[in-house]
């Protein structure tokens, strides 16, 4: 039986770069002569409405994806996470350096959220379009991806016993499969995508054309971090969070966000809600920007955390006074943890800026 074929999403960038523009072109005309890889080309992951073609494709796809995009890994993930497009996390070896470096801080972070809650057994590869600039990179590590659900794949029929049908096999190894999965939300898929590549003149999936979509701004809570602390819907007076029918955080009206305010951010003790578009990278969605000390050295002299808040207190406001409503300042949202903080003792860092102090350079 033939191994199940790897997702291959290509989201496009905002704009029309033509460098950007070149490199998904490319790699989407290498692609589809790629056997065992189904190619689709959708728009930015974070436009995308729910009822958007690209996303009901996305949705029906009970396999293993890859999606590049120009989005760090951890929002691409929690972008789609969002959207009811879930998995277990695929581990890329096409990373940046700064992500490289920041790989054990993750790892020390990993398991400290609430987590997502009904991932299916499937695998999930986000992968920045921003770590090459030329294709074959790619190409090689989604062969590497490829052949890694391949093994899976070899490993689990050699475990099953007997000798089942094929019918009773293919409802083993795809119980959610009921029909071939489409390729629009509404439309069977194509001969050209089932041959991939053994056709005449396969063509990819692109659904970035058919629907247009609009910039849009509204953060994104990775539940890998989450702690629930419930800062972020004291904080924000705009109504973008609530919770679910079990008490969990969640952004319940998107579209009530204020463009380019990224204050809820700000104030989130575990670094948890990402603004994919925001130009910081700690607030777009980087592993380890907030917290690495080569990033963050603020917080080694002191007063890291409170001017974060001053600044979110200050976005805050401005956006109150667009509105036309009173700002409030400290007096409402400010989390407990900053508005009360107890004096710590002095500890031998605290006597290492002393004695700079009293150096005379």
């Amino acid at each position: 039986m033939a191994a199940k074929k790897l997702t291959v999403v290509i989201s496009q960038a905002q704009g029309k770069n033509p460098q950007k523009r070149h490199l998904e072109e490319e790699l989407a005309a290498r692609l589809i002569m790629e056997p065992g890889i189904d190619v689709c080309i959708v728009p930015h992951l974070n436009d995308m409405t729910p009822d958007h073609s690209g996303l009901l494709l996305l949705k029906s796809v009970n396999g293993p994806i890859v999606v590049l995009s120009w989005l760090y890994p951890r929002a691409a993930r929690w972008i789609l996470d969002r959207q009811g497009v879930k998995g277990l996390e695929g581990i890329s070896l096409l990373t940046s350096d700064d992500e490289d470096d920041d790989e054990t801080q993750q790892e020390e972070e990993t398991g400290k959220g609430i987590g997502a809650g009904d991932v299916p057994n499937r695998r999930l590869y986000c992968i920045d379009l921003r770590v090459e600039s030329t294709t074959e990179p790619y190409l090689e590590e989604l062969r590497r991806i490829g052949r890694e659900n391949t093994q899976e794949t070899v490993e689990l029929l050699s475990w099953v016993g007997g000798n089942p049908s094929g019918g009773q096999l293919q409802q083993f190894l795809n119980p959610a499969e009921q029909a071939p999965a489409p390729t629009n939300g509404s439309a069977p898929a194509t001969p050209q995508a089932e041959t991939n590549g053994n056709g005449a003149a396969p063509q990819p999936v692109n659904l970035a054309d058919e629907t247009p979509v609009k910039r849009r701004w509204y953060p994104v809570i990775d539940y890998s971090r989450c702690t629930n602390c419930m800062e972020c819907i004291d904080f924000c007076l705009f109504g973008v969070y609530g919770v679910d029918t079990m008490d969990k955080i969640l952004v319940e009206a998107q579209d009530n966000c204020k463009k380019g305010c990224p204050a809820c951010s700000r104030v989130c003790p575990e670094n948890a809600i990402i603004f994919p578009q925001h130009k910081s990278p700690a607030i777009a969605g980087a592993d380890g920007e907030v917290a690495g000390l080569k990033i963050d050295l603020s917080k080694l002299f002191g007063g890291g955390d409170q001017d974060a808040l001053q600044t979110a207190v200050a976005e805050r406001d401005a956006e109150l006074v667009k509105d036309g409503r009173d700002a409030v300042g400290m007096e409402v949202g400010v989390p407990k943890r900053q508005a009360e903080k107890p004096a710590q003792k002095r500890d031998e860092l605290d006597d290492l800026m002393d004695g700079l102090d009293d150096m005379d350079f």
